[in-house]
């Protein structure tokens, strides 16, 4: 079947999905008019060096201040060159030796060139590094470090000769260059072509960096549309549809700047019904976001995120098999382990993962599943690392974070429980209110306390409350008036005070 990339455009957002035999693999929502930081280059100024966490915070002009480890000030050439030879910046372990002290690399009030690594999560600022890269297509542009490099994609060993040679011959006297995995097999031409328009774009920040003052944006990463082309088109890619004319246009123009040819898998969408709708993928948030994800044969898998991990657990469900119990584990975990590879590229999750397949007694049903999660993950484009299945059952991987996950993208706390995803029974909080109504009770007597509660909680302590309500008006003369309210959240109340009339 074929692959595909969405495309649609409206006024508030960009939505893209990209399908890979039918089904949806990798999903981007963002706002049209404020997408991320990532990538945006900025001349900042260190506010506050914090020696301790060999960091520093730095004024780039964004809500919050943003941090720059002392490794991403120092970080060796082929310790920075790691992160894109996975064609995705952020990919490579840190340094194995300690970087230099941050307050011998950088002082309080400082101007610096910086790049935004990752942008904020939660209440943490964006990450930054000193090791700006111009991304293209076919190459990443290193302004201030003098390297070559070759995806780690790209795995054939004649294939890696020839793009070295092609950049050997295309290096400047100041920066170097990496032969992103969509070089493959592409003409020196192509290459020079884009190696021009990278150099073009670095003359324009250092220029625009000489006449303005910190803190200040010196270039901002390509419209979400135009980005998602950049990183996913590929020979793979059959069309790409999209159903917003301008969009559309620059698409064409970017992909004819690469390949005269290319622009003419890029299709307009102009039909009335929705382009999502079209290809049956009108996103039901409900279920894209559920912990509980079902598999084809009746078994389903849980996801339970934790600030440490995620944990994903696997279930036979309803699925009963056909012939004995060990062939239906099996069977189970085979289809468990291809569906976690595409919600975690769905659902976008980074860092530490932790899998608990059903039991298998058999080292080689273990291993049969091992191999298959490998296999689909191996076309992820975020960096993964899998380790073997323990013998109980238990197989841990880690996953590149390359933005925010998608629950953190399209959720905020819920207002009732504070992100907890738990919420006190009616019951538990009209006992609480119990306790509460005696004391005041207690302390305005002779009071007249009206009380406007939830529905749920009214009925309790209208019905269990009797006995308390009673002895309240024989002990203390007060009165209580409960009063649902419909629109209350359930842990919400109001209580006052009427005093006695004189």
């Amino acid at each position: 079947m074929s692959n595909s990339l969405l495309i649609s455009v409206a006024d508030c957002d960009v939505r893209v999905a990209l399908v890979e035999d039918g089904r949806l693999v990798e999903f981007y929502l963002e706002s049209r008019t404020n997408h991320g930081p990532t990538g945006n280059i900025y001349k900042g100024r260190v506010l506050r060096l914090l020696p301790g966490m060999a960091a520093a915070f730095v004024n780039i002009g964004l809500e919050r201040p943003a941090y720059l480890f002392a490794e991403d000030v120092s970080a060796r050439e082929d310790e920075f060159y790691s992160l894109w030879l996975n064609d995705e910046p952020g990919a490579a372990s840190r340094a194995k030796s300690p970087p230099a002290a941050i307050d011998d690399l950088l002082h309080d009030g400082q101007e610096v060139l910086v790049q935004v690594l990752r942008g904020p999560l939660g209440t943490k600022g964006a990450r930054l590094t000193t090791n700006l890269s111009l991304a293209g297509h076919y190459l990443v542009f290193t302004p201030t470090l003098p390297h070559l490099g070759i995806s780690r994609r790209i795995t054939d060993e004649a294939e890696r000769q020839r793009l070295r040679a092609l950049l050997e011959e295309l290096q400047l006297p100041e920066g170097g260059f990496i032969a992103r995995t969509a070089s493959r097999g592409q003409s020196r031409e192509k290459l020079l072509r884009e190696r021009e328009l990278l150099l073009s774009r670095w003359q324009r920040i250092l220029h625009r960096q000489g006449s303005v003052s910190a803190p200040a944006l010196l270039h901002q990463e390509l419209e979400t549309a135009l980005r998602v082309v950049r990183e996913l088109f590929s020979p793979e890619i059959d069309r790409v549809l999209v159903d917003d004319p301008a969009a559309f246009a620059k698409i064409q123009d970017y992909l004819a700047s690469l390949h005269p040819y290319d622009k003419h898998r890029v299709e307009l969408y102009a039909d009335p019904e929705p382009l999502f709708s079209h290809f049956g993928l009108e996103i039901d948030w409900q279920r894209l976001l559920a912990p509980k994800v079902w598999l084809k044969s009746g078994g389903h898998l849980f996801f339970d995120t934790t600030e440490a991990l995620t944990a994903i657990d696997v279930n036979t469900g309803r699925f009963v098999g056909r012939r004995d119990l060990e062939e239906t584990i099996l069977q189970t975990n085979l289809e468990a382990a291809r569906e976690i590879a595409r919600q975690l590229r769905l659902r976008n999750i980074g860092g530490l993962v932790v899998i608990d397949f059903i039991d298998m007694d058999q080292a080689s049903h273990r291993d049969q599943v091992y191999q298959a999660l490998l296999e689909m993950v191996s076309r992820d484009r975020a960096k993964t690392t899998v380790l073997p299945i323990s013998a109980l059952g238990l197989l841990e991987m880690t996953r590149q974070r390359l933005r925010e996950t998608l629950e953190q993208a399209v959720t905020e706390p819920c207002s009732c429980c504070d992100g907890t995803g738990e919420v006190l029974s009616p019951l538990i909080l009209a006992w609480d209110l119990m306790r509460r109504l005696t004391a005041e009770a207690q302390e305005f007597q002779g009071c007249r306390l009206n009380l406007a509660v939830h529905p749920l909680v009214a009925a309790i302590l209208q019905q269990e409350g009797q006995p308390l309500l009673a002895r309240l008006a024989e002990e203390h003369q007060v009165q209580v008036e409960i009063t649902p309210q419909p629109g209350f959240s359930r842990d919400y109340y109001e209580l006052t005070h009427e005093l006695p009339a004189k």
